[in-house]
């Protein structure tokens, strides 16, 4: 049976250690195999065989105990909006600039956006994770009570996606919150949204920097991204709206009518029936305003955060106009340009 096969490798390859005996033991983890085994017809010796593997990390629970996103936005900009990222995100585009292409053919998403996305989540595969993934996983299903059940869906849907591709288990390293490849998708995101764009008969996010891109694509896609749809404008330095019309919703609901009503006339004219949403960004020395809409919205999918949508929207803006600067001085120094 596939999938089986990956288990029995997981109990030869090592040992079993007394923390890891004690998780297997536990009620909770108990009533999570027999779960787990109900609903996916897999013997819950097998899944207990593999939990049997995990190991606790307090590194992981620090580490989602303080995610960037909560620094203030002037901070937080820094970590991505740096010359070495602009210009790797332009190397990466020159690099792969056939699947980028057909990526924002396929699904409708500007090259710029997979890119900023694949540079904010790893610096374009460089740094996809140091933690093991079942560790982080069990660790934040079992022992992080803030989000255990978002956790355990994803333990779930790691241990389906090892049977059905075939992963050892112990040898899948990502993020702190089980986050997996170049893209950084979680395992309920692979199975849903990664694709084998380049038709090899895999769908590799770890290696394959085509499927990695294709995936991204999709992802957006099948979030609703709108095909030349506005992202986010900035309103003019100095305007001070209202409180009332900052929300905690992330989504966009402000029409053009009520901007209008509250003097947040936007640089650029907005399609009629577009909604935005406020944005209220701190600065080091007060803020600033920018409408973000549905595409905006769409890359918050990604990672819920104002602060990330931003970054990735800004980083991609930039690396755009590294990558024409780059072309543009390619074309100039050839005989014929």
């Amino acid at each position: 049976m596939r999938g089986a096969g990956v288990l029995l490798m997981l109990l030869s390859a090592c040992s079993l250690v007394p923390a890891a005996e004690q998780l297997t033991r536990r009620e909770d983890v108990r009533q999570f195999i027999d779960d787990v085994s109900r609903r996916n017809g897999i013997p819950a010796e097998e899944i207990s065989a593999a939990l049997s593997q995990a190991r606790f990390s307090a590194e992981v629970v620090s580490a989602v105990s303080q995610p960037a996103e909560a620094l203030p936005w002037h901070r937080y900009r820094r970590i991505f909006l740096q010359p070495d990222r602009i210009q790797g995100g332009a190397r990466y585009w020159h690099d792969h600039d056939e699947f980028l292409r057909l990526a924002s053919d396929t699904y409708g998403v500007p090259a710029e956006i997979i890119v900023a996305i694949i540079g904010v989540e790893t610096r374009y595969g460089r740094n996809a994770g140091k933690y093991r993934v079942l560790d982080a996983l069990a660790t934040l299903a079992f022992d992080y009570p803030k989000r255990a059940p978002f956790f355990r869906g994803e333990l779930e849907q790691f241990l389906l996606l090892a049977r059905e591709q075939e992963l050892n288990l112990l040898s899948v390293r990502g993020s702190y919150a089980g986050a997996m490849g170049t893209p950084q998708f979680i395992p309920s995101s692979y199975r849903r949204f990664a694709v084998d764009f380049d038709g090899d008969g895999r769908k590799d996010i770890w290696g394959d920097h085509a499927d990695a891109i294709g995936s991204v694509g999709n992802y957006f896609k099948e979030h609703g991204w709108l095909s030349g749809g506005l992202v986010a404008l900035p309103l003019p330095a100095g305007i001070t709206p209202a409180d009332t019309l900052l929300s905690g919703d992330l989504e966009p609901r402000l029409t053009v009518e009520q901007l209008s009503e509250n003097g947040l006339a936007p640089p650029l004219p907005i399609p009629p029936g577009a909604k935005s949403k406020l944005l209220a960004l701190e600065l080091e020395s007060g803020r600033e305003h920018w409408l973000g809409f549905w595409n905006f919205y769409v890359i918050t999918r990604y990672n819920h955060s104002v602060h990330y949508a931003m970054a990735v929207y800004q980083l991609a803006d930039e690396i755009r106009r590294a990558r024409e600067s780059a072309v543009a001085a390619e074309l100039k120094g050839k005989p014929d340009a």
